[in-house]
């Protein structure tokens, strides 16, 4: 029981570090995909309507990733939850049956 306790907290722990490192380099790289695009639409004047339809692109792009990311955290954990609990509940009923009497 100890053991399937220990489980579930290190993978939550594991799918939320993940979670962490994946929002965190999605938000970099298109800060820094951003801050490019807008260095080069800065040189060209006449690209200004594209750079703002890049940008808006970008944000969508990015919220997809994140609502993702968290949404695959979420059901992992969910999951790995539940599965855990019905193993836990099988052995116990197991040792159960084994110790009653027959």
């Amino acid at each position: 029981m100890a053991v399937a306790v220990v489980v579930v907290v290190v993978i939550r722990v594991v799918v939320l570090v993940v979670t962490v490192v994946v929002v965190v380099v999605v938000v970099v790289v298109v800060f820094l995909a951003v801050k490019s695009s807008s260095k080069s639409n800065s040189k060209s004047s006449d690209s200004s309507s594209s750079s703002s339809s890049k940008s808006s692109s970008v944000v969508v792009v990015v919220v997809v990733v994140v609502v993702v990311v968290v949404v695959v955290a979420v059901v992992v954990t969910v999951v790995v939850t539940v599965v855990v609990a019905v193993v836990v509940a099988v052995v116990s009923a197991k040792k159960t049956l084994k110790n009653s009497p027959t």
